[in-house]
């Protein structure tokens, strides 16, 4: 594995690409028809841009699919058609926030066409400054995806079965992701309700941290909440295919819609990391239109 696409170089994607490049592989990517920004990323990293997917395909010995979870499975299906319109191909490895059961449905489309698929679940924040993310890798032949590692590129075999990766990767993310849309929730409710001074005064007394994590993480969630939405729809299909109940997570992804439809919803990071809010003046923001100072 010497040649590697990433698609998209988003967020995540750009910096995994980064520390590709830092360890000596080639990087491609595919940005015909993808946005500005991501446009941007890309070349601010020095990924080499061959056009195409089909491009992308023809000269990789693996493609990384790191995206939006909702575009996952139209992405798999292009590669699929590139693999057999070309006769190349490379390990697709699917990194996105899907189920299990979503797993099995990309992989059904990669083999369709011949290729291979792993499952993989990154766990952690973009792979800069201090950050190491972990990257859990399932499915036949997993072990070949430690040739990828870095030192800020952790990987961690799950084990033999497409999905193995998947499920860690959903059960994780309910937890902090559906605690800051449970918080986002309460907390406009309160100033809806004009009772806000009350029910952080209660959390200060009785779960402190609980309501700092919130406050720190919503700056920061806004721009995210279309990534999160789709996201959490597939922690609800995880815990559906168990036998549990789906209504939490539906409730939570709704959530997150709501925030995607509010002016904060549209902005990119780098517009809400300039913006420089509070958790408070976020709460402002989703409850009655956002109220500077």
């Amino acid at each position: 594995m010497k040649t590697i696409g990433v698609m998209s170089p988003g967020d995540m994607g750009q910096a995994v690409a980064q520390q590709l490049k830092s360890a000596g592989f080639e990087v491609l990517t595919a940005l015909d028809a993808r946005s500005e920004r991501t446009r941007a990323l890309g070349r601010s990293a020095g990924l080499t841009d061959v056009g195409s997917v089909a491009r992308l395909v023809e000269q990789t010995d693996v493609v990384m699919s790191i995206m939006n979870p909702a575009s996952a499975l139209d992405f798999a299906e292009e590669v699929a058609a590139a693999m057999t319109a070309t006769g190349r191909h490379p390990l697709f490895l699917d990194c996105n926030a899907l189920a299990p059961e979503s797993k099995h449905e990309l992989q059904a489309v990669i083999a369709g066409a011949g290729g291979r698929m792993l499952d993989v679940g990154i766990i952690g924040l973009p792979p800069r400054g201090r950050a190491a993310p972990r990257l859990y890798v399932s499915g036949p032949g997993a072990q070949d995806v430690l040739a990828l590692a870095t030192p800020q590129l952790l990987i961690r075999v799950a084990g033999e079965r497409i999905g193995d990766a998947a499920a860690v990767k959903m059960c994780f993310a309910a937890l902090g992701k559906g605690v800051q849309a449970l918080a986002a929730q309460i907390m406009v409710a309160a100033d809806r309700y004009g009772v806000t001074d009350a029910v952080v005064a209660e959390y200060a007394a009785m779960s402190p941290g609980v309501h700092a994590f919130a406050m720190e993480q919503l700056p920061k969630m806004t721009p995210k909440a279309y990534r999160w939405a789709p996201e959490m729809r597939e922690i609800a299909l995880t815990f559906e295919a168990v036998g549990l109940p789906v209504a939490t997570y539906e409730g939570v992804a709704q959530m997150y819609d709501f925030i995607v439809r509010s002016p904060l919803g549209a902005e990119s990071p780098e517009a809400a990391a300039a913006a420089n809010r509070t958790g408070e003046q976020v709460i402002a923001a989703l409850s009655d239109g956002y109220r500077p100072g």
